[in-house]
């Protein structure tokens, strides 16, 4: 058994000071330590879905910190989504520490006895190499080196398997988590003719900061974005469908320097809806969030979804956004992404669009691994907030 602080400390000292996760009780140990001592270079925000979690420390890879992602071996198959749609074709490294519920030989509740059976094949199949956690002071460098190795020559996660009773209990002195006022609403719509979705971004490229980071979701939101501008500062998201905004938060809480918008749609934001409340739990003030809303899943033939009858704006201030623009016009979208731009986020901008696309739309022909390094290297470049 070893104390958190032990493997909290060693962590960072390899520049893993990032976490997120969601709970188990295995966990606890480790989550009561660094959520009780976050700050001076070490951050934990706790997500609201496993697939959620790794989106968040890929972004906060994206933005120059190491992340570690943690979480009980039931959430795995929520994370297997950004895993190998994600974390592989943009060669994201991450450290996770996943518990072992259900290990065979070991009495357990029953819902996790399959998992229990198949861990450590699991993570395999997922190209994730996996060695058990460390239960001795000993064995905790050793453990971080393989992690080590495995980032500098695939630069891919690499997992860690905790046994119960592996880290000694730790008390929790977690902060109490300030309670933002309630955010204020701007309702701009015509309810005219909307627009198109390359008629906003056209409008967008122009009004955005020269230093602005992008992340643009799967789909064609990213391939019109590229069609229209290929810029370092643009991250194209493949995969991992409703990974954009925690990717966003990631990278807006490791580079507060830095505006950061996020363009998502109504079928990727319903996906991790979630999403919504962590970003307005953590507060970013650098992020902007774009969600581009036309009512069908796009890129797969254009099936409906509920976007409808949901109220993004609404939900977004009642998760803790500070502001929010309902618009369904290209003016309007114009006025409140120059009145978002001015304001302390987080801010969502919600523009209901027109379903359809550009004929014979390309794809990035930049491969993602490279877009994820020019994108890393673009945020390291300065520290002036744009």
């Amino acid at each position: 058994m070893i104390e958190a602080s032990a493997f909290i400390d060693a962590a960072a000292g390899q520049g893993l000071n990032f976490w997120s996760g969601v709970p188990c009780s295995y966990l606890t140990p480790l989550i009561n330590r660094v959520a009780s001592t976050a700050g001076a270079g070490l951050d934990y925000v706790g997500a609201a879905s496993e697939g959620e979690a790794v989106a968040i420390a890929s972004g906060a890879w994206l933005g120059g910190r190491g992340g570690v992602v943690i979480c009980q071996n039931s959430g795995l198959g929520n994370a297997v989504n950004p895993l190998t749609s994600l974390n592989h074709p943009f060669r994201i490294p991450l450290l996770m520490v996943v518990t072992w519920r259900g290990q065979p030989g070991f009495p357990d509740e029953p819902q996790h006895a399959l998992m229990g059976r198949i861990t450590q094949d699991l993570l395999t199949l997922c190209d994730v190499p996996n060695l058990p956690f460390p239960r001795g002071n000993d064995a905790i460098a050793t453990a971080l080196a393989a992690a080590r190795s495995r980032f500098e020559t695939d630069s891919l996660p690499f997992a860690l398997v905790m046994e119960q009773g592996s880290v000694a209990d730790e008390a929790l002195s977690e902060p109490a988590r300030r309670l933002a006022p309630r955010g204020l609403m701007h309702d701009l719509r015509a309810h005219g003719e909307r627009p198109a979705r390359i008629a906003l971004l056209e409008r967008l490229l122009g009004l955005l900061p020269e230093q602005a980071a992008v992340i643009a979701t799967t789909g064609k939101s990213g391939r019109e974005l590229f069609t229209l501008s290929d810029r370092p500062q643009h991250l194209y998201q493949v995969g991992s469908m409703g990974g954009a905004s925690g990717m966003a938060l990631g990278v807006a809480l490791s580079r507060p320097e830095r505006r950061v918008v996020v363009l998502d749609g109504d079928g990727a934001a319903l996906m991790k809806l979630g999403s919504l409340a962590t970003i307005g739990a953590q507060q970013p003030a650098n992020l902007l969030h774009v969600l581009l809303d036309n009512g069908v899943h796009d890129s797969t033939g254009g099936q409906a979804t509920v976007s409808p009858s949901v109220d993004f704006a609404a939900v977004a201030l009642a998760c803790g956004y500070a502001s929010a623009w309902s618009v369904d016009d290209a003016d309007g979208f114009e006025q409140a992404m120059r009145a978002a731009l001015d304001r302390d986020g987080p801010v969502l901008v919600h523009a209901r669009i027109s379903p359809g696309s550009i004929k014979a739309l390309g794809r990035p022909t930049v491969p993602p691994h490279e877009v994820a390094r020019r994108f890393r290297c673009f945020l390291a470049a300065t520290t002036e907030l744009a």
